[in-house]
């Protein structure tokens, strides 16, 4: 594994050749996303995992539900440098099952985050129009034809090639391997709440790149206090900068 890592992620004291998105962003991704879906699987996992159910729990806890919601969107979006890096690794060795893999599951990422948009919506009209009128909203739309539903099944077939492949390219072991193919079962759709399955595939998503996500970090020379400090600084000011353009339309 060492010697695998070495390969893909350099020497920054060397000639490391460039990659996208670098052994920080991408580490850093594997460590933070897992756990921020998971906690947002957690906040909501007391309510009932239907729909109805869930933007009822919305009108009686709001800031709960927004919190639970907004954990998980925000952890689907930072995944994908971290599925970069697992593709990197595993394209050392197979190549094809990388593309593939990585492939499906960027897409299924996509499609979540589009079901967090439309999750979104639905708990504005429950602000807006009332409990009553969000649900018959969201009822009668319930399965109509998006573009993006095409993703869906994506992402359940990405995962089982990316285990495949982590396993087949010594990217991971195998307990790992089949811990990253458990996240084929997470349920895919508009305002899901938690079960026990969803529970346990996105715990499989820790144990499978948590570890791998801190051996990318420590693999290499350790950044300088004073460039931490910058990157720190600068990553702040560049989000509250981006919160209030955000606010701003």
């Amino acid at each position: 594994m060492k010697n695998l890592l070495n390969r893909n992620t350099g020497d920054l004291q060397g000639n490391e050749d460039f990659w996208f998105p670098g052994r920080y962003v991408g580490g850093l991704s594997m460590v933070l996303a897992p756990l921020l879906v998971l906690t947002g699987l957690l906040l909501r996992m007391k309510y009932n995992f239907f729909f109805p159910q869930q933007l009822q729990a919305y009108q009686e806890h709001p800031l709960l539900i927004k919190t639970a919601y907004s954990f998980f969107v925000v952890g689907n979006i930072l995944l994908w440098p971290g599925i970069l890096t697992l593709v990197r690794l595993i394209g050392q060795k197979k190549r094809r099952l990388a593309i593939w893999g990585g492939t499906f599951v960027v897409l299924g990422l996509f499609a979540r985050t589009f079901h967090g948009g439309v999750d979104h919506m639905a708990f504005l009209l429950v602000d807006t129009q009332g409990l009553e009128s969000a649900t018959k909203t969201v009822a009668d739309s319930y399965g109509a034809f998006s573009i993006v539903a095409t993703l869906n099944s994506t992402i359940m077939f990405g995962w089982l090639i990316l285990a495949v492949g982590s396993y087949l390219s010594e990217a991971l072991g195998l307990l790992q391997s089949i811990a990253l193919g458990l996240m084929s079962a997470l349920m895919l759709g508009v305002l899901k709440g938690t079960s026990l399955v969803s529970i346990i595939a996105v715990t499989g998503l820790c144990i499978a790149l948590m570890p791998l996500g801190f051996k990318v970090l420590r693999n290499g020379a350790a950044p300088k206090l004073k460039d931490i400090i910058i990157g720190t600084l600068i990553i702040v000011c560049l989000t509250v900068l981006l919160y209030f353009l955000g606010q701003a339309g």
